[in-house]
């Protein structure tokens, strides 16, 4: 039996109720790719600058992974809530207030005189992240409705999500070392600026036709799961597994997760309907968000101490060695939505990326303490980029497919939060892996005293290569879960939304 919502959701919108900003689009998608890039550098352009950070304001080792990680917290946790406010009080609204608030944290940011301010400043970076992030994607969603230019769009966009971490390596290299650790934050003010200008010159505004409601229990739930999930497995990497805090995150986020759905079944008003994720292509498309939210980190995190501690690599050098993998993403993810979906469908695409990311990883094993960048880790990279780009382009083009534009919002930011928690996912269990791998090759190598620096060489090396290999494991199960989950038809646009005529 077809219920209304259905109907409602089946039914063709007319050409004149689409978005106002139709005729502006292409520049729209330039406004809306560099607040999406600006959000994706700040992920990993703070790296490379924390230890001169820290040099600068004095804080300890202990401390230094807070700067990172309340970032990651705050964006984490509030993604869905900053979706669905996007969706309650206007996109364009909910993008500029984003705008301005994250350049604001980033300006105090940049002028922090000690740790506190700084870790403050990043909590605020990333609220204003939650609320930019998802509204971004789904302004892109009810801009783009002509499946030709939505493909095209998608693919730009997914180009700038998946790339923007290599480029916030090389920006956050070149800042540091040319002008200082504080231009890291600084850099934002000009991004920012600029995206303000467009949005205010080229968005439509949002016309309400109901009065908001927002689902609190709903929404202070999933927040709270959420941020325990987060906070869990970052405490996993410094604390271990066994730790009673990191259980006690994690058992509760989990816990507090299955209590979500159960609400969201429930209410009214659902923060995140399960219409959203039940569909097969938008959860099958998450679902490849979130693998590569997790195998990403290997590549970035392990290959970056490679490059720095066993070729010697300086941080800009490093930065400029991601960048074939920067190409490749951009080469693929402009070209597949529009040129290989359409003919072999998105089951078959993404699988093919995937496939050819874990084999890009699995190159990687290849590598050892005195051999080659062109011959041990630019193939590889080259992979990389054309599979991660084969993928995410068409995950983020099926992740909002066929959704209601009131649902716009929320369908978005499950995109971003399927990419958070899969990268923290990464990060606490392939540093667990790593540190692991590297302690058993000292003791099987050394009976007696201390390690010579061949051995403590060889033991990084080690750790790294153990976490290509799970890497690619990840990369490969994930390609078998979208085989059987996400069905091979091309992706259905979103409707457009009704706005105030220019």
């Amino acid at each position: 039996m077809t219920t209304a919502l259905e109907k409602d959701l089946s039914t063709p919108v007319p050409q004149s109720d689409r978005r106002g900003s139709h005729a502006m689009r292409w520049w729209v998608l330039a406004v809306l790719g560099l607040a999406q890039l600006m959000v994706v550098l700040d992920a990993t352009v703070v790296n490379i600058a924390l230890p001169h950070a820290q040099a600068d304001l004095g804080f300890s080792n202990g401390d230094r992974q807070w700067v990172i990680t309340g970032y990651a917290l705050a964006f984490g946790s509030l993604l869905l809530l900053g979706g669905r406010l996007s969706d309650l009080f206007g996109r364009r609204t909910t993008f500029i207030v984003g705008l301005i608030g994250f350049a604001v944290a980033s300006a105090v940011g940049g002028a922090a005189g000690n740790f506190e301010i700084l870790v403050g400043s990043r909590v605020a970076q990333g609220v204003f992240a939650a609320l930019l992030a998802p509204a971004a994607l789904s302004l892109l969603t009810v801009t783009f409705t002509e499946p030709g230019e939505r493909a095209k769009a998608f693919g730009i966009f997914g180009a700038i999500a998946g790339a923007g971490g290599a480029l916030g390596l090389l920006l956050g290299g070149a800042l540091t070392e040319w002008v200082s650790w504080r231009w890291v934050m600084y850099v934002n003010l000009f991004f920012a600026a600029i995206a303000l200008v467009g949005a205010i010159l080229l968005l439509a505004k949002h016309t309400a036709t109901q009065r908001p409601k927002l689902d609190l229990p709903g929404t202070l739930t999933v927040t709270a799961a959420l941020f325990g999930i987060v906070y869990g497995f970052s405490h996993a990497e410094s604390d271990g597994w066994t730790n009673s805090v990191t259980l006690a995150f994690l058992i509760g986020g989990a816990v507090l997760l299955a209590a979500f759905v159960y609400i969201e079944t429930r209410v009214a008003h659902p923060l995140l309907p399960m219409r959203v994720v039940l569909d097969r292509t938008r959860g099958a498309s998450y679902i490849v968000v979130f693998t590569t939210g997790i195998g990403m980190f290997a590549m970035f995190l392990f290959l970056t101490y490679y490059m720095q501690q066993q070729l010697a690599f300086s941080p800009i050098m490093t930065g400029v060695a991601f960048l074939p993998m920067v190409a490749g993403m951009v080469a693929a993810s402009t070209t597949v939505p529009a040129l290989v979906v359409p003919r072999v469908g998105p089951k078959v695409t993404a699988v093919f990326g995937f496939a050819l990311a874990a084999t890009g990883m699995a190159l990687l094993t290849r590598i050892g303490v005195d051999t080659a960048y062109a011959s041990h880790i630019l193939p590889s990279l080259i992979l990389m980029g054309l599979g991660l780009g084969f993928a995410l382009s068409t995950a983020f083009a099926g992740a909002t497919s066929g959704v209601h534009h009131t649902d716009a919002g929320v369908a978005s930011a499950m995109v971003n939060t399927s990419q958070q928690v899969g990268g923290s996912i990464g990060t606490a269990l392939l540093s667990t892996f790593a540190a692991t791998a590297a302690n058993n090759y000292v003791a099987d190598h050394v009976s007696g005293g201390a390690p010579s620096p061949r051995v403590l060489a060889e033991a990084a090396v080690e750790s790294y290569t153990t976490t290509f290999w799970w890497a690619a494991v990840i990369f490969a199960v994930g390609a078998v879960v979208v085989g059987f989950v996400m069905p091979n038809k091309v992706p259905v646009p979103s409707e457009g939304e009704p706005v105030l005529a220019h």
